[in-house]
């Protein structure tokens, strides 16, 4: 019993053989109707080419949609960096590509939560995982904080090292891990280090787990002094100075590209502050620390977010101080994203 792909298939080519113009579209009708019958045949590229071959009045078109519709089916367009196929690229709604991600709720599923304070929402090692990674490729966090990322990855089937000075927040992320892994009961692998990133060597941490290479970075750092995270000392959260603290982020830079395949991905998740009434702009100093590190930078996106833990309840108050010192009260962070070369 033939598929309804290539059924489908079959009516393509009857409409690329066919001249009377009024069997083109019985075919291309027909092609359509098993597309709509089959829930599981989710293809918004291959129905939009066969809607605009039906709608189509000359041979010409109408043959030229039917081919791309063919071609959707028979010749995926896939590359090495992630697992999409562009050739039904309108398969792929959840994916952003606009440099403004309005994220208004953290995702909750899957474990995550909101109990370790500075984390990010997973939406965002999702989005980034989705572009620069495959399923089975190997992802890197040197601040793994409350395991965001790593559950994701899990979740979406990669492999994860992650690192952080802080042995309570590797605890945390342990933890969330292995009620993932046991839940989802894939066969993804998982690599936890108790490690300052800034000085130890990536390269000799994965050797000694096994792993050749590593295709994303995600660099979720503390924004510089703005929550205290420990007392242990390397915290980049008691980093003395702001240099200091933009000197620590290269270094992890560099870390990362020691381990990192060639045209791999390093993405950072950062925010701005305030310090002496003057703005900071602790990401775009990060930015220009990481481009001196062998890196490429391929886009910069703005994600906005609403009141932290430190403001929530108190916006009138924030929005007096606004008014009062002659600035704008933060909304956003940015995410930078790099390639090595």
């Amino acid at each position: 019993m033939k598929s309804n792909q290539e059924r489908i298939v079959e009516s393509l080519s009857a409409v690329l053989e066919e001249v009377d113009l009024k069997e083109k579209k019985n075919h291309l009708s027909m092609a359509l109707t098993i597309i709509d019958g089959d829930k599981e045949l989710s293809n918004l590229t291959l129905r939009d080419n066969i809607c605009h071959s039906l709608d189509s009045r000359g041979v010409e078109r109408i043959d030229y949609y039917a081919r791309k519709a063919m071609d959707s089916i028979r010749m995926p367009k896939v590359n090495s960096v992630n697992d999409l196929d562009l050739s039904r690229w309108k398969d792929y709604p959840e994916i952003l590509t606009d440099s403004l991600w309005n994220l208004e709720k953290r995702d909750r599923s899957g474990g995550h939560d909101a109990s370790y304070w500075g984390n990010f929402i997973p939406q965002i090692p999702r989005q980034l995982m989705l572009r620069y990674t495959k399923k089975g490729d190997y992802v890197i966090d040197p601040f793994l904080g409350g395991g965001t990322s790593a559950l994701e990855a899990l979740r979406m089937e990669r492999n994860i090292i992650g690192m952080d000075i802080n042995p309570a927040a590797l605890e945390t992320a342990m933890k969330k891990c292995e009620m993932a892994l046991k839940e989802n009961n894939n066969h993804s692998r998982v690599h936890f280090h108790n490690f300052n990133s800034v000085l130890v060597d990536f390269k000799t941490i994965l050797e000694k787990d096994g792993v050749e290479n590593v295709k994303l970075a995600i660099l979720h750092p503390p924004y510089h002094d703005i929550i205290k995270f420990s007392n242990i000392d390397g915290d980049l959260s008691s980093s003395p100075s702001r240099d200091e603290f933009i000197s620590a982020i290269g270094k992890v830079a560099k870390n990362c590209r020691d381990v990192l395949e060639e045209g791999g991905y390093l993405a950072l998740v950062i925010g701005d502050k305030y310090e002496r009434g003057e703005w900071v702009p602790l990401g775009f100093l990060s930015m220009n620390e990481i481009l001196t590190n062998g890196f490429s930078l391929k886009s910069i996106v703005v994600k906005n977010y609403d009141a932290t833990k430190g403001k929530r309840g108190s916006e009138e108050l924030w929005r007096y101080r606004a008014l009062a010192g002659g600035y704008y009260v933060f909304k956003h962070e940015y995410i930078f994203i790099f390639r090595k070369h």
